[in-house]
């Protein structure tokens, strides 16, 4: 390694330093008389206006009269002794790609602003309002989810929470933000090869990745439809798994692990060690230590699927083919409405050959079942969610692909591989965010909530 319905408990999260309330801490307050949504939700609201912060930048849509509107009535219901879920009243938002009804969407771009408006709710959407929650805004985005550092040239881009200089990291650029600077309880965003773990890390949320079409993709703009993921960014493992037993539409599971004793955890020793910043080196063996010392077995194991991910490229085969599907016609007509990065990136997908595409989808479906077997022994992977902290805007804008490549290299072979994975704070107050990427099986997202739940009480303050 080198440098640089009933009544809900409320734990702290991995890094919850108290100063914004936790998804499960605010409904517990609702439920004991102690607070509103009313009141949550106008806190939000100031801080997403407040004209020193980041809202203007994290934020394309702000729905506020709205969203008194739903959290007087989520009040009234509860005041009634009636609650459509353990989240109903909590102030959520979504990420730009998902359709609103009767709203055009324009997945952080303006190539999409002469669209017709959305004839209904995405699925994701429709499920959230069902639950109770208030829906606040929708969040910036990188450019149709099209890179994980998590710039847009249209909108502008929020800062690092940790540090306004340092990006914030993508592709769900404003849902890290939203969460991190307490717009917010929780926030939907989506991954194809990192895009909800790598903005949690670098700005001290969590992050869950389900395994892929978990949870209902339509009416939501593709980047590749074989890798994308629609999951929740919030402040502790139970929160997210709260969000995701709604938008997945599961009965959610008690996270009813205690402790990890007992437990194997496997480390690969290909490529997710190498050329660690330093910040991120540390806080990964401390936690590894914390884990080790309360009782789990934790082995450094070769997986040859991950070697052969990194050595095919697959993700980009994949991702390119399939976004170029989706933008040719779109292209055509507002090309000059691209930001010109992403358009290049988009057009390269026209010289991958349906043979090659084909060819990587069924390597795919054979490193899926080779990985499914080597780690069928472990109860959970650990790993860095990405090998540096995050760098500075200039930094970024220096050398935006090395970055991007850095990034990425963590997380996107579990996205090729269709593991569920999740990235927990794991630094020390006042350090730059690191995440520890726990990374489930194929289906297991339950199982992995369990373990990622035991993990976070672990690593608090590692």
């Amino acid at each position: 390694m080198t440098k640089h319905q009933s009544k809900i408990s409320a734990p702290r999260g991995a890094h919850d330093d108290g100063k914004y309330p936790t998804v499960l801490a605010q409904s517990a307050a609702m439920e004991a008389g102690q607070a509103s949504s009313s009141e949550q939700v106008e806190l939000c609201i100031a801080r997403i206006d407040d004209p020193m912060g980041e809202g203007i930048r994290t934020f394309t849509t702000v729905w506020r009269e709205q969203a008194r509107d739903v959290a007087a009535a989520q009040d009234t219901l509860l005041r009634s002794g009636y609650r459509a879920s353990p989240i109903a009243g909590i102030p959520v938002s979504i990420k730009d790609l998902l359709d609103v009804k009767g709203e055009v969407t324009r997945a952080g771009a303006l190539a999409l602003d002469d669209m017709p408006v959305a004839a209904c709710d995405a699925p994701v959407v429709s499920r959230l309002r069902s639950s109770g929650v208030v829906l606040i805004g929708r969040t910036n985005m990188t450019p149709f989810a099209f890179s994980v550092v998590g710039l847009n040239s249209h909108f502008g881009t929020p800062g690092n929470p940790w540090d306004r200089d340092r990006i914030p990291g993508g592709s769900s650029s404003g849902a890290a933000v939203s969460v991190a600077d307490g717009m917010v309880a929780a926030a939907i965003g989506s991954d194809t090869v990192g895009s909800i773990r790598v903005p949690a890390a670098l700005c001290g949320v969590v992050g869950f990745k389900p395994t892929q079409r978990t949870v209902p993709l339509s009416g939501a703009v593709p980047l590749s439809p074989t890798l994308d993921s629609i999951g929740p960014l919030a402040r502790s493992v139970a929160d997210c798994a709260a969000i995701h037993a709604v938008i997945s539409g599961e009965a959610a599971v008690p996270l009813d692990m205690v402790g990890v004793r007992g437990l194997t955890f496997g480390v690969p020793r290909e490529i997710v060690l190498d050329d660690l910043d330093i910040e991120v080196g540390r806080a990964f063996e401390r936690a590894c230590a914390r884990i080790s010392e309360a009782g789990a077995r934790i082995e450094q194991v070769s997986f040859k699927a991950l070697r052969e991910v990194d050595a095919l490229n697959g993700n980009r085969v994949i991702q390119l083919a399939e976004a170029y599907a989706w933008h040719r016609e779109l292209l055509e007509r507002r090309g000059a409405d691209y930001d010109p990065h992403i358009s290049a990136r988009v057009r390269s997908g026209a010289q991958i050959l349906a043979a090659d595409y084909l060819s990587m989808l069924s390597h795919r479906r054979r490193l899926m079942r080779e990985f499914d077997a080597a780690t069928s022994g472990f109860d959970a992977l650990l790993l860095p969610t990405t090998s540096m902290i995050a760098p500075t805007f200039d930094e970024c804008m220096a050398a935006e692909d090395a970055v991007r490549t850095k990034l990425l290299r963590n997380t996107g072979p579990f996205n090729f591989l269709d593991c569920c994975s999740i990235s927990l704070p794991v630094h020390r107050p006042g350090e730059a965010p690191v995440g520890l990427m726990v990374a489930g099986h194929r289906d297991g997202d339950w199982q992995l909530l369990k373990v990622a739940n035991a993990i976070e009480s672990i690593i608090a303050g590692a």
